[in-house]
């Protein structure tokens, strides 16, 4: 059977404006987190993209979310 690999990733900006990623990589039901700024690793089964957001606030203080920062237009 083959293996589904797919990769999302995390982005948050810290306060002196520099940009830091964490990686979500799955293939099939195992998922990894790896920070490109560091390069800390961890398996996360449940909720990775919640553990790469704290990694990134706890690590980083890289709590900016840029798709947040945006205002829809009305």
């Amino acid at each position: 059977m083959p293996q589904d690999s797919s990769t999302s990733k995390v982005s948050r900006w810290d306060q002196h404006g520099r940009e830091h990623v964490v990686r979500v990589q799955r293939t099939g039901v195992q998922r990894t987190i790896r920070c490109d700024t560091c390069g800390w690793r961890k398996g996360a089964q449940f909720l990775p993209w919640l553990k790469a957001e704290e990694h990134l606030a706890e690590a980083h203080q890289a709590t900016v979310d840029p798709a947040g920062a945006r205002q829809p237009s009305r």
